[in-house]
């Protein structure tokens, strides 16, 4: 571990005071002994988050973080799996105390965005991403989100006989695509022992240490769709002599407007389809023989989701047959609904609050956005929170995730220890 980490030595007496005055801003602890582990360990929290930053790797090539990761839990003393999933790493930590079994998250992997934020420990790494060279950044901030639960790990693995119950770290590779938590499924990561609920969270820029929660669906699903409507080529001029493509797809792309406005039930739950491309042809004088569309549908309610998808691929092939031609729908990568557990979340709650404190903890709006922590809470009872990274008063011009520009103030970084710690053991806990 430590030949990944001596250069952020002196990084420690910055971030220091920045986490003293975020913990002070927060709730009180479980207990006065696990709040001094979380005081203690904090520099090394933001050790680990630079160090992420400075290196970050794009989905399923996580080989060097996980490789961190796994060290690190097996110096805790755990049972560690590694290439789980892809390059998913699973750490098992086993309390004091025969209990339930709790499944914690973290997502690992960077996106294909060159950063521009002026940082010491800003990410030169460089990646060939489509045919073009391009940078890779931690521009969704799962540099945090490792850390916390790295953090999360140290504070729980110190306090284990207080535990009654098992605690399983779940390191995911791949959110960004082609999507990591469902293939760890697949591999039984929330069996033997089995998992009785899952908690994840996700920095935003909400204000720095503040916490957003919201009970049922929380963040969209998200389907892709690729439409190819073939026809038969002519002469621009002779129109009559082929099928136009282009024609049938701009009829498709106005018409399935209407299925969010007529065929879904928005007063249940919002939706939105989007098309982001279309393209056909070469030159002007030529209606060519094929045309493409590739698009998005975001929905909060599984059935409405299944339907909409049901509904475009009917149109799509219906719309082409009438007008001689014929059309393919393929529906590429695809999350459910983000859907945290009512009972779940309102038991919780006020590990939440404890965390945070009571006045930085409020209700989330619905967001489009998607995650494939979704994957864990179709198994089991999950809950998923957004942890606030913006400096106070920044929030209305703050850089959105996923922007060269976005920025996490390490402040928020003990209240993210803290509250999958204490949702941890009070959940194990409880009686």
């Amino acid at each position: 571990m430590r030949m990944y980490l001596a250069g952020f030595a002196l990084g420690l007496t910055v971030s220091a005071p920045l986490a003293s005055q975020a913990q002070t801003a927060a709730g009180t602890p479980a207990t006065p002994a696990v709040d001094r582990t979380i005081t203690e360990i904090l520099p090394q929290v933001v050790t680990w988050r630079r160090d992420f930053h400075q290196f970050p790797e794009l989905g399923l090539q996580e080989t060097r973080t996980s490789r961190v990761i796994a060290e690190h839990l097996r110096s805790l003393g755990m049972e560690v799996q590694t290439g789980v999933g892809g390059t998913g790493v699973v750490g098992v930590l086993k309390g004091g105390r025969p209990g339930k079994v709790v499944a914690l998250r973290a997502d690992m992997d960077g996106l294909p965005v060159t950063e521009q934020v002026d940082l010491p420990f800003k990410s030169t790494q460089k990646v060939t991403w489509n045919g073009q060279e391009t940078g890779v950044m931690h521009a969704c901030g799962h540099d945090n989100h490792m850390a916390i639960l790295m953090g999360t790990a140290t504070v729980l693995a110190r306090h284990r006989a207080e535990l009654a119950g098992t605690v399983k770290f779940l390191f995911q590779p791949a959110e960004e695509g082609p999507g990591g938590a469902e293939p760890m499924v697949k591999a039984g990561v929330l069996e033997n022992p089995k998992v009785d609920a899952v908690f994840g969270l996700h920095v935003f820029p909400f204000t720095a240490g503040t916490i957003r929660y919201r009970s049922g669906p929380l963040m969209a699903s998200a389907d892709e769709f690729t439409i190819v409507i073939n026809g038969k080529q002519t002469h621009g001029a002779v129109p009559w002599g082929g099928v136009d493509p282009i024609v049938i797809g701009a009829q498709l792309v106005t018409s399935m407007q209407s299925i969010v406005s007529r065929a879904v039930n928005i007063s249940q739950a919002p939706a939105v389809v989007t098309v982001g491309k279309f393209s056909g042809g070469n030159r002007s004088n030529i209606i060519p023989d094929s045309a493409e569309i590739v698009g998005t549908v975001r929905a909060f309610d599984e059935g409405e989701r299944t339907k909409i998808r049901q509904r475009i691929t009917d149109m799509a092939t219906n719309y082409a047959a009438a007008a001689g031609g014929s059309a393919t729908v393929t529906w590429g990568l695809g999350y459910p609904v983000t859907q945290n557990d009512p009972e779940l979340t309102r038991q919780m709650l006020p590990s939440l609050r404890r965390a945070a404190g009571d006045d930085r903890v409020s209700e989330a709006p619905m967001t489009g956005t998607a995650e494939d922590f979704s994957y864990f809470q179709q198994q089991v009872p999950g809950l998923f929170f957004f942890l606030g990274v913006t400096p106070p008063g920044g929030e209305a011009t703050a850089a959105q995730n996923h922007s060269p520009l976005f920025f996490a103030d390490e402040s928020a970084l003990p209240v993210g220890v803290r509250a999958l710690t204490s949702l941890t053991i009070d959940y194990l806990n409880r009686r």
